[in-house]
Formats: structure tokens, sequence, C-alpha cells
């Protein structure tokens, strides 16, 4: 996969695409990067990305003729058909781990990274689509940008040192990921749950299925709503309820 970011702070990704999963995803060819600076599309003196709105009010918005720019040069060097511009934007559309996973399976990434009060709407009509990785503001997309990049290159093949931890996650099955443990057994007489050491494995996973429902109905009850649950799933989320009732 060519990961493609398109940002007027392109000194924001020197370090952050050389460590972990991501170094690991470079150095044995799963991925490559590349940063382009928008600035570098400026035309006049200053390298100008942004202008004050029209309609007045506070901030700057960022211009449309260097984003343009820089957008059509990266197409210009695209090969492939599978590939996705995709705008980060606090007005876009929520990042989930479906979409996570549809863009590992693509061949080119080309992630632009909104600034300032934002970017000249005339920009949607060359790009493919805007995402927002929360319900929250922050300054910029280059921040947002690594969350995605990190989430598509774990599922990139050969890049976790075991594959099958990608399948045992939070929101791959639709619920919040199980309690985890690991040695000691306690610590300030705080104990690991007997049953993660009694070596059955029928009850520890019965174990794991009640907690991740547990972990889900008090942090992200809404997930509940979207799921088919099973039988037995309805049974310990109505355990679950009078427990909280």
């Amino acid at each position: 996969m060519d990961v493609t970011v398109l940002t007027i702070f392109p000194e924001v990704f020197e370090k952050t695409l050389d460590f972990s999963m991501i170094k690991i995803a470079r150095e044995s060819g799963a991925a490559s990067f590349n940063v382009v600076n928008i600035r570098d599309f400026a035309e006049d003196k200053h390298k100008t990305t942004d202008d004050v709105p029209f309609g007045g009010l506070e901030g700057m918005v960022m211009k449309i003729e260097p984003l343009y720019k820089a957008i059509e040069s990266v197409k210009e060097k695209s090969i492939s058909e599978k590939r996705r511009f995709v705008l980060l934007s606090a007005s876009g559309t929520r990042l989930t781990q479906k979409k996570v996973e549809e863009y590992s399976h693509l061949d080119e990434l080309v992630l632009i990274c909104g600034r300032y009060e934002g970017v000249d709407e005339r920009v949607l009509n060359f790009i493919d689509e805007e995402i927002c990785i929360g319900d929250f503001v922050i300054s910029g997309g280059e921040f947002a940008a690594m969350a995605v990049i990190e989430g598509v290159i774990r599922l990139l093949p050969g890049v976790l040192g075991n594959a099958d931890s990608a399948t045992n996650e939070s929101f791959v099955h639709g619920i919040l990921d199980y309690p985890h443990y690991t040695r000691p057994r306690e610590f300030m007489g705080l104990n690991v749950p007997e049953v993660l050491t009694s070596g059955n494995h029928a009850e520890i996973k019965k174990w794991r299925r009640k907690q991740a429902l547990r972990k889900t109905l008090g942090n992200r009850p809404e997930l509940l709503e979207n799921m088919e649950l099973s039988k037995e799933d309805k049974i310990i989320l109505d355990e679950l309820r009078s427990e909280r009732s």
C-alpha cells in the first residue's frame, strides 16, 4: 500500500512515520509513505495557504488553489484505481473499524490534513470523502491522519507479529474488547479473575464474552442497538442490566 499525506506541516511526520508497526510496514515493503507539503503549491512569495472566510466571522480557511494543485500532483503519479482521497475534517463521517478495514484493501490511500477553521468547501469536488476521528475538535488533521494510518497499517499482511491479534479487538465483532490480564496474579491485593487461570477454555470463553458485553453496556451502549444478538447474549445483557438497576 502507498500512503500519501498532504499537509502544511510535513515536519509532524518526520518521526511519527518511523516507529513501531509503521516502521515495520515500511521496512518489510508492506507500505510506503510520502508526505507532500501543500505550501509547495502556493504561488505567491509567502507561500500562503489560507485566507479570511467569505461572509465574515473569525478564523482562516485553507485556500482551494494550493489544495487542488497538491491533490492533482498526486493523481498524476497514481497508477491504481484502488485508491481513495480522504479529507480529515471535523465535518466528516465518523471513522469506524469497518472503514479502516476497507482502507486496508486499497493500493493507495491519500490523506489530506485540514487546518484552521477548515478548507474551502470546493475541495470536496476533487476528493472521495471526509472523515472525522471523533466528536471533538483539534487544530488540524495531522494527528487525525496518524490515527488513520496506525489503524490501517496494522491490518496489512505481515505487519502484526500475530495476525490473529487484529481479529480479537474492540469493534471487530461489533462490541468492545474483553478485559486483559497478565502476570503477576496478585498486585496490591488486586487479583486476576480465577477463571483465567483455571485452564477451562470453555468457561474462559464464556467469561470473556460476558465481560465484553458488560464493558460495552457500560461504556458504549449504543453499539448494542445495531447488533444481532444471540439468545445467550440477550440473557447475559438482561442479567447485567439487573445488576445495574
